[in-house]
């Protein structure tokens, strides 16, 4: 599998990487351990996790397959911090939480160090200078060695790498920042990818698939084991199921025919090669979702089709992102 450069930074990572959200939940240690070694065998590299993901299982089980399945030297292992089960708090920056956390992450992983690690997302009730200053000490201790976030919108994403930047040697340039990126939702082009692009930050698109909904499946009903007919996963899919996904579903499904290809292979490609974007996150059932999904590493849409494509799923940027003048 091909690799790229996260950002500008010297890492670099397989240009797909293997989400874990449903380990230690919804996949077991088998198939956790069947995905990895289908990830690895194909050339993959980046493994991203979280501390809350399966209330901490996911970074135990990944830890338990290192070493034993795979080389850890020939892992990229990514995992998150900030989030936190407080109806009142969902998320919490401060230097305290994130190390305390990081700690935890790295005694359940059986690591001393995380190649990349990121915070969750943006915690208003903490300085940001306070929240950075926690990666600083993680990559200055070798406890991580590059550092990124999570679900910063475009001021928080630009406020945080310009303070990062303008002390070089002494803050750790931000490597990365992971958000949801699909031709479902393209949210992500009207401010956080021009900051991402303009700083130097890798973006590692999640839900890729517009959680699940870009395959196909759904075109014509829910399938009973698919995450659409789950009482716990039902709500995350269905923003996905109205009028204007089903005309880009129908659009990603006739380039796929033309291209004897799967609707899969067409919406991934899409996104993994789209400006700015270093690997997006795949996170799969079992390992033959996954096996599904690596084949893509094969294919390039043709310019026409990434034209038709970007047409039909076009978001609306009017005032003040583009075309201020006509107004």
């Amino acid at each position: 599998m091909e690799q790229r450069h996260l950002g500008r930074t010297g890492l670099r990572v397989s240009r797909i990487g293997l989400g874990t959200l449903t380990w230690g939940r919804d996949t077991d240690e088998h198939d956790a351990a069947h995905q990895l070694k289908v990830f690895w065998e194909a050339g993959g590299t980046l493994v991203d996790t979280a501390d809350v993901y399966g209330g901490g299982e996911a970074e135990y089980m990944l830890g338990q397959l290192v070493e034993g399945l795979v080389p850890r030297r020939e892992l990229v292992i990514a995992t998150k911090a900030g989030s936190v089960p407080d109806p009142e708090r969902r998320f919490d920056g401060s230097r305290g939480h994130l190390l305390a956390a990081l700690d935890a992450s790295l005694q359940r992983l059986g690591t001393d160090y995380v190649d990349l690690w990121q915070v969750h997302a943006f915690d208003p009730s903490t300085p940001l200078d306070e929240t950075l200053q926690a990666l600083d000490i993680a990559v200055s201790s070798g406890r991580a060695r590059y550092a990124g976030v999570s679900n910063f919108c475009g001021w928080q994403l630009a406020k945080a790498a310009t303070w990062q930047l303008a002390a070089p040697g002494v803050r750790t340039r931000l490597a990365s920042t992971q958000m949801e990126y699909s031709l479902l939702q393209r949210g992500v082009e009207r401010e956080v990818l021009p900051a991402a692009l303009d700083l130097g930050v890798g973006l590692l698109p999640s839900s890729p698939l517009g959680r699940g909904v870009l395959t196909g499946k759904y075109r014509h009903a829910t399938p009973a084991d698919s995450r659409g007919a789950s009482e716990q996963l039902a709500p995350f899919v269905e923003p996905y199921l109205d009028e204007a996904a089903g005309r880009v579903v129908d659009a990603v499904a006739t380039a796929a025919d033309g291209l004897a290809v799967s609707p899969l292979e067409v919406a991934l490609a899409w996104v993994r090669d789209r400006p700015g974007v270093a690997a997006p996150i795949v996170g799969a059932r079992n390992a033959q979702q996954l096996t599904a999904a690596l084949s893509v590493e094969s294919l390039s849409l043709p310019d026409e089709i990434c034209r038709a494509l970007d047409d039909v799923s076009a978001p609306v940027h009017r005032y003040p992102d583009q075309d201020w003048s006509t107004l």
